[in-house]
């Protein structure tokens, strides 16, 4: 018979019913995370209606000093001298030239805009963004206005919204805004794609019009296209 006073106790593995200090401090910084994330979501929204409340002031009028006039003689807009100043370096020394510091001419005519996109144009000043549908319609004349008074940020959206956009029937549109904004990147993507879709482009009713009026980017294309074809060439020798 085995001696039971000789054999080694048994051990065994309890889980302990409390949690341990490590389990707390895991829980303890997972429950601060969560506030922080809580704050950081009540702080942006407290910051956008913040903002909001700038926006309102335009929508309502409130106290606004200066007038916008469209150049299709349509109704003016009011706006803010500030933020005007603020948002656009030109605006800002159009402002600041003596015809706009005479009570009597605080009107400003942009010419190359109609009243629907001045009105867009200056809620993107006041909002810093726009909303798609506007954006889809707009953004040809946005873009041009954001490089003539020197919008950088809008610059910037409108140029992303016509990569995320670029199709068939709008890519010779959107060469033509590229090439007179100087959005590098943006025509060479217009080019390649042109290209791409030569036939049926080349031989739309679309690129009779814009062969006349942009003689130099057709060139530009005939070019490309003879690139893509040599590289190809090449490619299949090889």
């Amino acid at each position: 018979m085995k001696d039971m006073s000789t054999t080694p106790p048994l051990e065994v593995a309890l889980v302990h019913p409390h949690p341990t200090a490590q389990g707390n401090h895991t829980l303890s910084t997972a429950a601060r995370r969560v506030c922080d994330l809580k704050d950081a979501e009540d702080e942006l929204n407290e910051k956008i209606k913040f903002l909001s409340e700038f926006v309102a002031a335009f929508k309502d009028q409130i106290h606004t000093d200066i007038l916008l006039k469209p150049g299709n003689n349509g109704p003016p807009v009011p706006a803010h001298k500030a933020l005007m100043a603020i948002r656009s370096e030109v605006f800002r020394n159009m402002l600041d030239s003596d015809e706009c510091k005479a009570p009597a001419n605080d009107t400003i005519t942009l010419t190359e805009l109609n009243h629907e996109e001045l009105e867009a144009l200056l809620e993107f000043l006041y909002n810093g963004c726009l909303a798609e549908e506007k954006m889809n319609r707009l953004v040809y004349p946005l873009s041009l206005a954001a490089d003539k008074y020197h919008i950088p940020y809008l610059r910037k959206l409108c140029e992303r919204h016509m990569l995320k956009s670029l199709n068939s029937s709008n890519v010779l549109d959107v060469l033509e805004i590229a090439d007179v904004c100087a959005y590098q990147a943006l025509k060479e993507t217009a080019l390649k794609y042109i290209v791409m879709n030569m036939e049926e482009i080349v031989f739309s009713a679309a690129f009779d019009s814009f062969a006349i009026k942009n003689p130099h980017l057709s060139v530009q294309i005939t070019r490309a296209s003879l690139m893509d074809a040599k590289r190809l060439s090449s490619n299949s020798v090889s």
